[in-house]
């Protein structure tokens, strides 16, 4: 009887805890839909703005919400990130985040770009850009990022449901940092934002 409520329990926590997920998931992408239609942020040209009817997003999936095991890594050396651009803006290997994925083991480098380290808004503001196996295959070729602070211990949530685009694949004005390739995971992530698909 005790073991059967226990599993009880454990499924209704495990139901409720995918809930809680899914509903800030869906709030982040209504956040950035709502970015995207407001002619003042969206980084769109005024032709795709004028067709505008929401982003394309994968399946929010729970197992893509890692905790990952963060280790500092001090005293990196500042390097020049190549963009889509000339402009070379300066960045620096934060931290690594290990983590396991349906059995296997992954690391990825996690940045810290100097310039904005020094405002206040953006202190604490750490950069995940990656590429993976879904890039040209649903998701945009040249990779994703994902926005993280620092955090107080030693793990750190990444959550690839919330992997967006560079503004360039919209816009070419825009320079937008190309993912070192370090951190190329040899995996399809089909969560976050898909690829953005120009309306005729």
């Amino acid at each position: 009887m005790k073991y059967c409520l226990l599993v009880l329990l454990l499924s209704v926590s495990s139901m409720v805890y995918s809930q809680n997920h899914t509903a800030e998931v869906k709030a982040w992408q209504q956040k950035l839909n709502a970015e995207f239609a407001d002619k003042e942020k969206s980084p769109l040209t005024k032709k795709d703005l004028r067709k505008f009817k929401g982003l394309a997003f994968f399946p929010i999936d729970s197992t893509w919400r890692i905790e990952a095991r963060f280790v500092r890594t001090p005293n990196e050396k500042p390097f020049e990130m190549p963009t889509t651009t000339s402009r070379l803006p300066i960045y620096e290997k934060y931290g690594e985040a290990h983590f396991t994925y349906q059995g296997e083991n992954y690391v990825l480098n996690i940045y810290q770009n100097h310039q904005l380290r020094e405002t206040e808004e953006y202190k604490d503001y750490l950069f995940l850009p990656f590429t993976d196996a879904s890039n040209g295959e649903g998701s945009y070729g040249g990779g994703r990022y994902i926005e993280l602070s620092i955090p107080q211990g030693e793990s750190i949530l990444i959550d690839f449901n919330k992997a967006y685009n560079p503004y360039c694949v919209y816009n070419t004005k825009y320079s937008c940092p190309i993912p070192p390739a370090e951190n190329d995971l040899p995996i399809p992530v089909k969560a976050g934002v898909k690829d953005f698909k120009k309306k005729k």
